[in-house]
């Protein structure tokens, strides 16, 4: 590969990441093209030159940030032995339990809800959101199957619990970014899990994350110097 080619390469990434950034924090509407330059350190005309609009902008920053995603997904999940475990871990990596750092998902849950608003009037829009969601669907489902193979997982079919389990898992962060009260992030995990256990027929210790649950009040400015900050978690608004 050539240095230029190379170097493209590069500044094109710069500028997906830095349009997570900014299509996240103001919504696409309120992002302008040159937001997204200046916070990548690029011209607005190379923005426009790799991306043309701002919806092909979104679309490809989301499908970076899933990339992303995946590439965690997969390091992770391929440590686990049991199918279970598996599907578990994808629901905590949902959440953002136990990430390394930098890798929090709010960012990406957030772009989905542009994404998802312009679908309906965008069939470029449309087709990337659909390939998303196939690849999303698709991830569950291998699980599934691989779980039934082994006898863990009871004779379901796998592609309709892939339907169901997908939705119900961004329904549920949608509520958490939105900051719902009724909708914390370790309710999200728990309300995820117990619908698999009983939908696949797994058991269910109703264990939830220490990560997704509320961190204890200090009692006091001391005791609150002493421990370590808050763990960030996919959709926590505080």
């Amino acid at each position: 590969m050539s240095q230029g080619r190379t170097l493209s390469r590069t500044r094109r990434t710069q500028i997906l990441q830095a349009a997570v950034g900014v299509i996240s924090e103001r919504g696409l509407c309120d992002t302008r093209i040159s937001d997204i330059a200046t916070r990548a350190g690029a011209s607005s005309a190379l923005v426009i030159y790799y991306f043309g609009t701002k919806d092909r902008l979104l679309a490809q920053a989301l499908t970076y940030s899933e990339e992303s995603f995946y590439s965690q997904t997969a390091r992770e999940l391929a440590g686990l032995e049991s199918a279970k475990d598996r599907l578990i871990r994808l629901v905590e990596l949902s959440c953002s339990v136990g990430n390394a750092e930098g890798d929090d998902w709010l960012d990406e849950w957030v772009l989905w809800l542009d994404l998802w608003a312009r679908a309906p009037r965008d069939s470029d829009v449309a087709r990337d959101r659909e390939a998303l969601d196939r690849r999303w669907r698709e991830t569950i489902a291998g699980i599934v199957r691989d779980g039934q193979s082994r006898g863990e997982f009871g004779p379901v079919d796998a592609d309709e619990f892939a339907l169901l389990f997908a939705a119900l898992i961004d329904g549920l962060a949608v509520q958490v970014v939105l900051g719902d009260a009724d909708v914390s992030p370790a309710r999200m995990f728990d309300l995820c899990i117990r619908t698999a256990a009983g939908q696949l027929g797994f058991r269910w210790d109703g264990r939830t994350p220490q990560a997704l649950l509320p961190a204890a009040a200090p009692k006091d400015s001391r005791s609150a110097s002493s421990r370590g900050a808050p763990v960030r978690v996919k959709g926590a608004s505080g």
